[in-house]
């Protein structure tokens, strides 16, 4: 690095040494810090350093009230992992992204409801519980859950074939802490590519799929938040999802079921599917 550099650097450090808020200056520094020996790493051009802005600005212009290209971009980039591991609890249920999609409110369901709203794909139920640490069960947590439909998309991604709120729904667990839903077995499916991002994966050779899931966040008061996925074992990608979620403990087998009276009690026809997953909490601020 040059005396020039140096100066540079210095200067801009010490800009922000009256910042009130320690917080604020230790992100403001480090970001600085890492931003000019990035620069000084990559010695790029002015036309690349244009390059650059221009990318980061088309991220936000594509960003809207339905898609969030920003999480996209750390989601392939392995950072929304990256935060979610260093913010998770080794008590709790492993954490997995967010994602770009939960950007609508799920729509309040009743234990039991589906949230198929097209009456396609396969019939599937799925079960499971919110608990302690020691597997206590947790009665009236809050437990919302997000999927794609059996073709891989949203319902803000098809907003003019799937009613608002398909594949979503905010459950309430009852006195022995379980929930249930029907729903469809979720596909596979990439992550949007008609954006930077999308311009990005393909620059680098990557595909931009991802794995079968089910998004979920659980939360009650007491106990930390978590957000997962529960990921559809045998699902093609599962080994080598686009924005590195899979964790072994989240794969979950979808099972098939024939078993008429096991379909009348769920009000499915037969055969059907069936995932069982259960959700652990970590005790902490609520």
């Amino acid at each position: 690095m040059s005396d020039h550099d140096d100066t540079v650097l210095g200067e801009v450090l010490a800009s922000f040494a009256q910042t009130p808020d320690p917080r604020t200056r230790q992100v403001l520094e480090a970001v600085t810090r890492h931003v000019h020996a990035l620069v000084e790493e990559l010695r790029p051009t002015m036309a690349e350093w244009e390059q650059a802005i221009a990318f980061l600005t088309e991220v936000g212009h594509t960003s809207d009230a339905t898609r969030q290209e920003f999480v996209l971009l750390s989601d392939v980039l392995g950072v929304s992992m990256l935060v979610e591991t260093i913010n998770g609890d080794p008590h709790g249920t492993e954490g997995t992204v967010l994602g770009p999609f939960h950007m609508t409110e799920s729509p309040q369901r009743a234990l039991g409801d589906s949230v198929d709203l097209l009456g396609t794909g396969t019939p599937c139920v799925v079960t499971g519980s919110v608990n302690t640490e020691d597997g206590t069960p947790i009665p009236g947590a809050s437990v919302d859950i997000w999927q794609c439909d059996e073709n891989g998309f949203y319902d803000v991604q098809q907003p003019d074939t799937q009613p608002p709120g398909n594949g979503r729904g905010l459950f309430t667990t009852d006195e022995a802490g379980r929930f249930w839903f029907r729903t469809v077995v979720p596909s596979h499916y990439p992550i949007p590519t008609d954006g930077p991002v999308g311009r990005m994966l393909e620059a680098s050779l990557r595909h931009p799929y991802r794995p079968a899931h089910i998004h979920f966040i659980a939360e009650a008061p007491g106990f930390r938040e978590v957000t997962t996925h529960a990921f559809v074992a045998g699902s093609p990608y599962i080994d080598s999802d686009a924005v590195f979620a899979v964790k072994q403990s989240l794969v979950i087998d979808f099972a098939e079921v024939d078993d008429p009276e096991q379909a009348e009690r769920f009000d499915v026809p037969v055969p059907f599917r069936h995932a069982h997953f259960d959700i652990r909490l970590a005790r902490g601020e609520d």
